[in-house]
């Protein structure tokens, strides 16, 4: 069986594409898709690709792309808490990493021994051929790109089919580089603004006084005696002791229409936008609420792992209100914070410090209450610290049990999700593990 040669002029329309997609903004999975089939409907027998890309983010490493001729696309996120260290040990990229390779080709045998584990899954597929290799994003950078060509053309690989894919390979880095540099940019201003705040930033609002006042339900969440904790636990354990608290009662408020605003040392202000009109408000009102009895189930097991381990219980509050609130930049001309501003938030302020008064986890304004709907208790009116009216404060009673299990399936189809993992594209999660200290350092230098 003859190859057809390899068409210059379909090769230059797919190099030709890839900086028309780069330059119009595509994802880096369109990216990757697109050129993959497109190598393919233009005659080059590659039936495997794999390709993996470092992405500065807080869950995750790298992103993994794998195509395949026969089932398309699939997308792999590989995280920091992954174990399968072995395996990478054992693969053609440790072998580039460690020698300072930038190719590394293996014609791949019928039959007999093979020279690494994942020949005998590319044996079950048929190729004959294989190319791996790594594309740095600069001369001096760790940053880049990894990945595989593999062929089942009886042949393996022709020069000429070589020549192409490392001509095209230089041109899907330049598109892949400037699609990494605006995802990397997406998950950061995610990660420390929240999903909307850094969507505004993206899409321009960067100067001090940027923002619009927009009305939204308010949660204000903190811990109870953080200072005695500190003075109890080393840095390290209380740093734990931190995450484990957010990871417990504050996951809940950053999704299902709400957003994480910032954290204010142990507490955070988490917001629900909505429009003003009644309907709106109410949903985002429960939407706040369904949060908050997540919050506290949440709370309860990781007070019982901490019981368990002979640490202290972890008490907080969280003051709930509605209101119009101003929404964007504030600070220095060279140095901002986006964030909510306004009286509906020092409100929420000192509704929250009136939990450690009434010895309750919530404390809620009428208003809230009102548009949450429910059984709620009131404790009267009081003067808050900065507020000219006094307010009329309200506690929910406790929750049924059949309420209680309808909000723990709730977080459970939500598996913890958060906005930023949303934001990188994974179509499934890496299994979790613990690492292996064994495992060298390059994989990590790569990924820096």
């Amino acid at each position: 069986m003859t190859t057809a040669p390899v068409s210059s002029i379909f090769m230059d329309k797919v190099a030709d594409w890839l900086t028309r997609t780069a330059l119009s903004g595509a994802s880096l999975e369109q990216i990757v898709r697109g050129f993959c089939e497109r190598i393919a409907a233009a005659g080059l027998p590659v039936i495997r690709v794999h390709l993996s890309f470092a992405m500065l983010h807080p869950l995750y490493d790298a992103l993994g792309f794998t195509w395949r001729q026969q089932s398309g696309l699939e997308i792999e996120g590989y995280r920091h808490d992954n174990g399968n260290n072995d395996v990478f040990l054992k693969s053609p990229y440790f072998q580039l990493l460690s020698n300072g390779l930038d190719y590394l080709r293996r014609k791949i045998p019928a039959d007999g021994p093979v020279e690494f584990p994942v020949f005998e899954d590319l044996r079950r597929e048929n190729v004959t051929d294989y190319i791996a290799f790594m594309q740095p994003f600069g001369d001096d950078s760790v940053q880049g790109m990894m990945g595989s060509w593999s062929t089942d053309a009886p042949g393996g690989f022709t020069e000429e089919m070589v020549g192409a894919l490392m001509r095209l390979q230089n041109h899907l880095a330049v598109a892949a580089k400037m699609a990494v540099l605006d995802k990397l940019a997406s998950n950061m201003l995610t990660t420390y603004l929240g999903m909307d705040a850094g969507q505004r930033v993206l899409k321009g609002q960067v100067r001090r006084g940027d923002g619009e006042t927009i009305r939204a339900a308010l949660v204000m969440g903190d811990m109870r005696e953080s200072t005695s904790l500190a003075d109890k636990e080393s840095r390290q354990d209380y740093i734990d002791t931190l995450n484990a608290f957010f990871d417990a009662l504050a996951a809940p408020f950053n999704r299902n229409g709400g957003q994480i605003l910032s954290f204010l040392g142990d507490g955070f202000l988490a917001v629900y936008p909505c429009d003003r009109h009644r309907e709106p408000s109410r949903e985002a009102a429960q939407a706040a609420m369904s949060a908050v009895r997540q919050a506290q189930i949440r709370m309860e097991d990781l007070n019982a792992e901490r019981r368990k381990t002979g640490l202290h219980p972890i008490s907080f509050g969280l003051g709930l209100h509605i209101g119009n609130v101003m929404f964007g930049n504030v600070g220095l001309r060279d140095r901002l914070t986006f964030s909510a501003f306004g009286s509906a938030v020092n409100e929420v302020v000192r509704l929250q410090e009136l939990t450690k008064k009434h010895e309750c986890d919530v404390i809620a304004s009428e208003a809230f209450a009102d548009y949450c709907e429910g059984e709620w208790i009131n404790l009267g009116d009081r003067k808050l610290r900065g507020v000219r009216q006094k307010v009329t404060i309200m506690k929910p009673a406790p929750a049924t049990e059949a309420l209680r299990r309808d909000d723990v399936v709730a977080d459970l189809r939500h598996q913890a999700l958060s906005e930023a993992e949303r934001l990188i594209l994974l179509h499934r999660d890496a299994a979790a593990g613990k690492p292996d200290k064994r495992a060298p350092r390059l994989l990590d230098k790569f990924l820096q």
